[in-house]
């Protein structure tokens, strides 16, 4: 099975054979290294960009205007605040030329923490992607997800912010992408760069077959009719284990993984919260105006007599930065304990 990274570098190039895609582009992207987390290995229009996210992000929004389909990456989220005012005008082009320029660009970037980045490489940009109008904002969970979400990102006539979880880039899926060998080894020799000399190495790619995963298509990942969790990304495999082990104890919630962030699934949200009565939100961005606020506030507003318990919110700490060690880490974002915790409690509320 593909891990996720692998997912990402045969949907660029199904977007290469088949989406006309003919700029990938960013910051280590190109040749010998194929990105940091070799998500662009073996591609046939990848090139490297100067150290300039400002220039990458302007460089995109040129290649939009002619009408042509590009994938351009922030090598890490952390670096893309300062792209800020440049993604908003991004955003508001098509409405502001009345309908007349369409922005048909793919910006991803690696979100989130688990792989030890300390300060400069642990962030999020959940919350701030959200509110920029004009942009929809997808992430992943799986590599099948991701494959078949950047495919759709790729074909939509609108900037879609393609968030890579970092913690994820490489863990294997359960499910075969369509096309992709049976043999892990077999998939790895095809598109994985050997170490050492790759002047004269080529990819061999495998005859892909596309795969449409709507943008704003939620997932129910566990059925249960005692409690919600919508959580997305990283989180999606803890909030599972969470409520495998409560199913065990005869406990059952329904996790969903919004897979979009904007638009999101509210109908699936709001339907599995009017069976549960229950919620919690879940993820890793920072604790004040996190996504899941706004979640809560939504349910609030529209289900507030329909609920048996307050909305909850689990999300990262309010903090200046993520440190390096382990245990520092561990403790400013959501781990499996703390899910069950939050998870435990909502249940023990009673109406």
């Amino acid at each position: 099975m593909a891990n996720m990274a692998q997912a990402i570098r045969l949907a660029l190039h199904y977007g290469e054979q088949n989406l006309q895609v003919k700029d990938i582009f960013g910051e280590d992207v190109g040749m010998p290294l194929g990105g940091v987390f070799t998500a662009t290995q073996g591609l046939d229009t990848t090139w490297n960009t100067p150290l300039d996210e400002r220039g990458i992000i302007g460089m995109a929004m040129g290649i939009g205007l002619t009408g042509e389909r590009c994938v351009a990456e922030i090598q890490f989220c952390d670096y893309i605040f300062n792209t800020i005012d440049l993604l908003k005008i991004a955003g508001n082009t098509l409405w502001v030329s009345h309908g007349n320029y369409n922005m048909p660009i793919v910006v991803m970037t690696p979100v989130g923490a688990g792989i030890r980045g300390s300060v400069y490489h642990s962030h999020s940009f959940d919350a701030w992607a959200t509110r920029l109008p004009g942009w929809k904002v997808v992430m992943p969970s799986t590599p099948l997800d991701a494959y078949g979400l950047l495919i759709s990102a790729i074909k939509d006539p609108n900037p879609v912010l393609f968030l890579k979880p970092k913690a994820l880039l490489r863990v294997r899926g359960e499910e075969l992408l369509p096309g992709e060998p049976t043999s892990e080894k077999t998939l790895k020799k095809m598109i994985d760069a050997p170490i050492g000399d790759r002047s004269k190495w080529k990819a061999q790619w495998p005859e892909m077959e596309e795969l449409d995963i709507s943008i704003g298509q939620g997932k129910i990942t566990r059925e249960g009719d005692q409690a919600t969790v919508v959580t997305y990304g990283r989180h999606v495999a803890m909030c599972n284990k969470v409520a495998d082990d409560l199913a065990s104890e005869g406990k059952r919630v329904e996790v969903i993984d919004l897979r979009s962030l904007y638009p999101y699934d509210w109908q699936m949200v709001k339907a599995s919260i009017q069976k549960t009565g229950k919620v919690l939100f879940v993820n890793e961005d920072t604790e004040v105006t996190n996504f899941g606020e706004h979640l809560a506030y939504r349910t609030t507003s529209e289900l507030f007599y329909e609920l048996y318990a307050k909305p909850r919110v689990l999300a990262g700490l309010n903090l200046p930065g993520i440190g390096l060690h382990a245990n520092l880490e561990e403790n400013s974002v959501p781990q499996v304990k703390n899910i069950r915790k939050e998870i435990d409690e909502l249940l023990a509320e009673v109406p």
